[in-house]
């Protein structure tokens, strides 16, 4: 899941689906502005650190409106959590902040991955989220944060590696169906 900070600005995955390991599923909700999308989901093949090719689901929920909440089964269904600002923008950073609390009331702090992306590092003359602050900040919640560009690829394979890596070690603990993962009490061999 992709939340940040419901901003055009902070949202990552658009280049990201134009990568021929990442597949864009768009899912549109009735009684939104036209052309508007609760979420766009992204199906990912990634290499672990294990060199195990993975597959991930991405929910970017990043067309949110100011305002507009999380679906709260969010919390509760995802293995992981990618949350994404802009170093340009500090209200962006602050909602990840705010995005990071929810996750940790909403899970009753069980143990999930979450990893923060500051995007627009190529962007250094307009930051407004200090690196040093955000990774105190990071050190504080025990989560990764990688500043990253989608205008340079490369910076995006260690943070994926790394949300695909924890995940594949926890599989077996999954609440979240995927193909080929049978869901705890499933005992059909079809």
């Amino acid at each position: 899941m992709a939340p940040d900070a419901g901003k055009e600005e902070a949202r990552l995955p658009h280049p990201l689906a134009a990568a021929p390991h990442f597949r864009r599923r768009p899912r549109r909700l009735t009684g939104l502005e036209e052309g508007a999308t609760m979420e766009d989901v992204y199906l990912a093949s990634v290499e672990t650190d294990r060199g195990v090719k993975e597959q991930l689901r991405l929910y970017d929920t990043s067309g949110l409106q100011e305002g507009v909440e999380l679906p709260k089964h969010y919390f509760s269904v995802a293995d992981g959590f990618i949350l994404v600002y802009a170093i340009t923008s500090l209200e962006a950073f602050q909602r990840v902040e705010q995005l990071k609390k929810e996750i940790d009331i909403f899970r009753d702090k069980k143990e999930v991955t979450v990893i923060v992306l500051g995007n627009k590092m190529d962007l250094l003359e307009q930051r407004q989220v200090e690196t040093e602050a955000a990774q105190q900040w990071a050190r504080a919640e025990k989560v990764r944060l990688w500043e990253v560009t989608v205008t340079d690829r490369k910076t995006l394979l260690e943070p994926f590696t790394f949300l695909a890596s924890k995940l594949s070690q926890s599989q077996n603990k999954s609440t979240f169906p995927l193909p080929g993962r049978k869901s705890k009490g499933n005992n059909c061999d079809n």
